[in-house]
């Protein structure tokens, strides 16, 4: 079973801290929004879907200590909570399409009695994570054909259980794969700098017993020379109306390097995750994270002090690298604008 990185019970919030993994399994708590933003911000919860259901229990948490007599009052205050959340992370679009959620869940109910709108607010915040579960398992069904009989797999950063609320995007296709008998080999690139395939992708699926061979960044070209590699499946925190998607930094260069070596090139992704409102990748921000991630490996200095440093945590893949995007309502091959527009009418 793959583990779920996000529980609430008896009104609290608690989450792995990823940072610590695979050394350490420790579980934070929370129950006020201002904890909940600053997890997302440090990346003790990462992972575009996960970051959603974060900020849906944050939201709700917030709306719960806004001291207000009727909805009027409430509603400056719970827009100031939710905009405390968005301000976390940029580039992943499941943070602000919860939080719209969660916003447009207030607004439609804005009649009941404040108290009982408060706690209908934590019930949607449920509502989402066991959504997300349930979504990423149909993800898993739809992708699962495309996975061969017999294959090996390399995915980029971490797009399993850890990164949602249970199973995974492009690793719940690998799962879903396994349970359909196939035999599947995962090669995890680590993932520089966070490295979220070393610590994370290659912990869980260690956990399920999945074969998993961690290797370089910079080893994938060589592997793909030596036909060691048959496919590439990642995740995405953004995609565009146009198919561009963004990810981990580095998944461009994976995605450059399997269409080199003739390599099916696929993304797994919740309707979510697609932004229909920007219509290509040069739209998407890309968020700049603190130079030591890069110059440091935990408390060790890697590098001279006084360099310049560049630390852009995404890169986009432009729609052409793409073979096929999979999401819980089906597969789009070719025409992403045209496919993903029909995907998001097909309820």
């Amino acid at each position: 079973m793959s583990i779920r990185p996000i529980l609430f019970e008896n009104g609290i919030l608690k989450m792995i801290d990823q940072r610590r993994l695979p050394t350490e399994e420790l579980w934070l708590e929370y129950t006020e929004y201002r904890g909940v933003a600053e997890a997302i911000r440090s990346m003790v919860v990462r992972g575009a879907p996960a970051i959603g259901v974060a900020a849906a229990f944050g939201a709700a948490f917030g709306a719960r200590d806004v001291a207000a007599d009727d909805f009027e009052t409430f509603w400056p205050t719970f827009e100031e909570v939710c905009a405390h959340l968005a301000a976390t992370r940029p580039t992943a679009v499941n943070l602000f399409w919860a939080l719209d959620r969660m916003k447009a869940y207030a607004r439609a109910n804005r009649n009941l009695p404040l108290d009982e709108l408060k706690l209908r607010l934590l019930d949607e915040a449920a509502a989402i994570a066991q959504e997300d579960d349930r979504i990423n398992r149909t993800m898993g069904r739809f992708g699962e054909p495309l996975i061969p009989q017999e294959a090996r797999v390399l995915t980029h950063c971490n797009a399993g259980a850890l990164a949602t609320g249970g199973y995974g995007t492009a690793l719940g296709v690998i799962r879903a794969a396994v349970e359909a008998g196939k035999k599947v080999a995962v090669l995890a690139d680590e993932t520089r700098p966070f490295l979220q395939g070393s610590r994370l992708t290659a912990w869980e699926l260690a956990r399920d017993n999945i074969p998993v061979t961690l290797i370089c960044d910079n080893m994938a070209g060589y592997l793909m020379s030596k036909g060691e590699i048959d496919c590439v499946i990642v995740g995405a925190d953004r995609i565009a109306a146009n198919g561009d998607v963004a990810n981990k930094i580095g998944t461009y260069t994976v995605a450059v390097l399997a269409k080199e070596h003739g390599l099916p090139f696929y993304v797994a992704a919740p309707i979510s995750t697609i932004d229909f409102s920007i219509p290509d990748g040069s739209h998407i921000p890309i968020e700049e994270r603190d130079a030591r991630e890069v110059t440091h490996s935990g408390d060790r200095r890697m590098a001279p002090e006084g360099i310049a440093v560049r630390n852009p945590a995404f890169d986009v893949t432009p729609a052409r690298l793409v073979s096929a995007i999979i999401t819980e309502r089906g597969v789009v091959q070719g025409d992403y604008l045209q496919g993903l527009k029909e995907l998001l009418g097909n309820k």
